[in-house]
């Protein structure tokens, strides 16, 4: 039934189950465990075995967080074994004071469920008061003419314990004269009585000490003395008599002060001053007043029923010559309904997840009323429209429980109100209000504020800038609220994509990482993933276009005319004939961008004869605007420019080289110096180019054998002038014996649009010759060309030998390089002393 408390103590307890029908076709069972201590147990002391009174195991108890909510901490539950112990000091007397029975009421709380138990702890009574008299000595006036058997009504003591260690009674410390009888009024309280033994005589002895005390029931005793001091006096034969020995009344509480109680009333039998009685109370306090001469009682303040429920006064009459005569007069204040209902929450859960189902324990009710009766009777209900009702649990304690659904989104906190009323005449009633928080569960995913994104970016943007943001919201809070952004996938190749664009996880910022480019990359397909923190996370996806719009970021690139593959440049023909309108070439170029920006425009930047040729502003034609002149040049040079429509526009140049001429043979290209090209085509022409070198030499052996021949038979001296020494110039010998080089040992005129220059070389000659006369014509490319007496070059014959195969010829179907020899044909008449030049193949 109990288990033992240190520190000496025992503690009981006695759980006991009581089942209450409650109305409305409902029934709730309320369990209540009981414990029986002793009063003044140390801090420590264990109460009971709460949890195995619960039915919770010791494995269970920390899971279960039991704890006692209480207004006063009183006990409290050991975390680890689960038993009540004590926490405070238990004083009963301070606790309950006289009540004959003190018990300590209180809820226990279990979590993990959460659930309610009510605890009534009794507090036994043990006698830790001893009786105590009011004063340390006290007077008493007897008359000598008292007869035995007198009895005079002595000042009490008090002992705060109740029961067997209350006040039992009195003794008398031993005299001849006086004796003690111990009284017991309705109560039980105890009140000593002195008794007149024998007749006093003043004159013998006036004054006697005697020692009261005062013992209490407990085991051992306590008690309290005093001394009583008794004084003879002279004699009054008739003492003063009240018309009661007790006066009994009732009193309302909260009567105003100076209401009349009731007036005691004594008589004296004496005549004169004996007779006249003076009324006084033996322990004067704040609460009555006593008229000495009328004996009236009155209210001297307010009295209050929840303070004090009973008044217990001793009023004394003495008469002119000392006599005296004691009554009691007993108060008992009537309660009325004076005071409102209290409502106070307890264990409330400080979050109410939304996701509640109907009938979770919310908190815990208590009310309290200090009246009593009908007065102190309180019902309990809840105000407004909230998914919340009250269920009793015990006696003046209500559970608050779920009773809907919660949504945090719609509603995050709810003010519930408690409304007490009591049953009392008229009733009264006070509210408590408590705040209850709806805690978020993670039941919305996130939605973004566009169904799909589209952006532009122009090309060549700065790596690492923002190009768009994403934006998503969620109405939960906390973790189940907060949105993360992420790439799940796209056009590109995973591995890809990180190089190209990046999402800020925290603020949907999209980076861009690398400078994009219109012409490589147009449009890009993103979808981007929207996730709260919650578990299980929600997620939500969006598509988001990035279009990469064109910047005039590339210049136009010229097709044609091109060098050719070993940097030499290619010049276009036309004949001498052509007539206006007539289609020379064309210059195509192209522009990587798009749009305005792709848009080309043709423009004539230099012209060797202005006029002489048109060019078509989109098309890029070029034609004769009108037919050669006599003055004008075989050989023409355009600078022209592709511009296109970008802003700023960006353009690129073209130089077209161009020459009358009505064959191939009268173009005279120029050899590039540079090495031929490596390719195929160009070893062919290699070939080409030392066959030739090889049949020219043979020819020109045979030739000069048979030069020499009719030299010899004509035994003309002059006509070896030429190759006799001195007479030609101080450069050496004409023919340079090392053929392994490829150089041609005769004379040929070569023209070849080299790398970077702008004009073709022609032969000039600068004086008339005469017939017959040797000329050195020189010529500032290096070649030298024989003339007759008109120095035209035209008036010889002349032999093409094409070095590379030809099919035809275009302006827009050359060759990479064109290599045209020229053989001068011998004059037969004449020799010609000349300087030659070797060109190297």
């Amino acid at each position: 039934m109990g288990s033992g408390a240190r520190a000496g103590g025992r503690a009981h307890r006695r759980p006991l189950l009581f089942a209450w029908l409650l109305p409305l076709f409902c029934s709730a069972l309320a369990e209540q465990i009981r414990y029986r201590i002793r009063e003044e147990l140390p801090e420590g002391s264990v109460v009971g075995n709460l949890a195995k009174d619960l039915e919770v195991s010791v494995q269970e108890v920390p899971a279960r967080k039991l704890r006692i909510s209480s207004d006063k901490p009183y006990f409290s539950v050991s975390a680890e074994s689960g038993e009540l112990v004590v926490s405070g000091r238990l004083d009963r007397e301070q606790i309950c004071g006289r009540k004959p029975a003190c018990a300590l009421e209180s809820e226990v709380v279990a979590e993990n469920p959460l659930n309610f138990y009510h605890v009534s702890v009794e507090i036994e009574d043990v006698n830790d008061h001893a009786p105590k008299f009011t004063q340390n000595s006290f007077e008493l006036q007897i008359s000598e003419s008292a007869q035995p058997g007198t009895r005079f009504i002595l000042d009490v003591a008090e002992d705060a314990d109740i029961g067997l260690n209350s006040l039992q009674k009195y003794k008398l410390s031993p005299s001849p004269s006086f004796s003690l009888i111990n009284k017991e009024k309705e109560d039980g309280s105890k009140y000593p009585e002195l008794v007149l033994e024998k007749t006093l005589d003043r004159e013998q002895q006036s004054y006697h000490r005697l020692i009261l005390t005062a013992l209490d029931g407990g085991d051992p005793p306590l008690s309290g003395t005093t001394e009583l001091r008794i004084q003879v006096t002279d004699a009054n034969d008739n003492p003063p008599v009240f018309t009661q020995d007790v006066y009994r009344v009732g009193l309302r509480e909260n009567l105003p002060p100076g209401t009349a109680v009731l007036r005691v009333s004594a008589t004296d039998r004496d005549a004169g001053i004996n007779s006249e009685i003076t009324y006084s109370l033996v322990r004067p306090g704040q609460v009555f007043y006593l008229n000495p001469q009328t004996g009236e009682i009155t209210t001297q303040r307010a009295l209050d029923y929840e303070d004090i429920k009973e008044y217990s006064i001793v009023v004394e009459g003495r008469d002119g010559g000392g006599l005296v005569a004691q009554c009691t007069v007993e108060i008992k204040i009537q309660d009325e309904n004076d005071n409102s209902p209290e409502v106070t929450f307890h264990s409330v859960l400080e979050m109410i997840l939304e996701d509640s189902v109907p009938g979770s324990l919310i908190a815990l009710i208590k009310t309290h009323d200090q009246d009593s009766g009908e007065n102190g009777e309180v019902n309990c209900r809840l105000e407004g429209d909230v998914p919340f009702k009250i269920i009793p649990s015990s006696k003046n304690s209500y559970k608050l429980v779920t009773d809907g659904t919660l949504d945090r989104e719609q509603t995050p906190e709810y003010n519930v109100t408690i409304t007490a009323t009591d049953r009392g005449q008229p009733p009264l009633s006070s509210s408590s209000t408590v705040t209850l928080r709806i805690g978020d569960v993670n039941d919305n995913a996130p939605v973004f504020h566009q169904a799909a994104y589209v952006v532009h970016v122009p090309e060549n943007n700065p790596p690492g800038a923002s190009i768009a943001q994403v934006s998503a919201s969620d109405p939960d809070v906390g973790p189940n609220g907060q949105v993360s952004y992420s790439i799940v996938a796209s056009d590109l190749e995973p591995r890809a994509l990180s190089s190209y664009v990046s999402v800020s996880a925290h603020s949907g910022v999209v980076f861009a990482q690398r400078a994009f480019d219109h012409e490589q990359l147009r449009a890009l397909e993103l979808t981007l993933q929207a996730r709260d923190q919650g578990s299980p996370a929600l997620r939500a996806n969006v598509s988001l276009r990035v279009l990469v719009g064109d910047r005039n970021d590339n210049a136009p690139r010229v097709l044609y005319p091109a060098l050719g593959p070993d940097g030499s440049a290619l010049f276009d023909t036309v004949p001498r004939a052509a007539e206006p309108g007539y289609l020379v070439t064309k210059v195509v170029a192209v522009d990587a961008d798009s749009g305005h920006n792709a848009w080309l425009s043709y423009h004539v930047l230099q012209a060797s004869e202005p006029g002489l040729f048109s060019l078509g502003l989109r098309t890029g034609e070029v034609r004769t605007a009108r037919a050669l002149g006599d003055r004008d040049a075989a050989r023409q040079r355009l600078l022209v420019a592709v511009r296109d429509g970008g802003q700023p526009p960006l353009s690129a140049t073209a130089t077209l080289h161009l020459v009358f001429a009505d064959s191939l043979q009268e173009a005279l290209p120029d050899l590039s110096d540079d090495p031929g090209p490596s390719d195929a085509q160009a070893e062919l022409q290699f070939y080409l180019v030392v066959a030739l070198a090889a049949i020219s030499v043979l020819f020109l052996l045979a030739v000069i054998l048979a030069i020499g021949l009719r030299l010899r038979h004509s035994s003309s001296p002059a006509a070896w002038g030429c190759f006799q020494p001195g007479l030609c110039v101080k450069s050496g010998p004409v023919v340079l014996p090392d053929y392994s080089q490829g150089t041609l040992p005769y004379s040929y005129n070569l023209c070849v649009a080299h790398t970077g220059k702008t004009e073709f070389n022609f032969l000039a000659c600068n004086e008339p010759l005469s017939s017959g006369q040797d000329i050195l014509c020189g010529d500032p490319s290096g070649a030298l060309f024989p003339l007759g007496n008109s120095c035209d070059s035209a008036s010889h014959p002349e032999t093409l030998s094409p070095v590379s195969s030809v099919s035809g010829f275009s302006p827009f179907h050359h060759p990479p390089n064109f290599l045209y020899l020229y053989s001068n044909t011998l004059h037969s008449q004449a020799a010609f002393a000349c300087r030659h030049r070797h060109t190297g193949f």
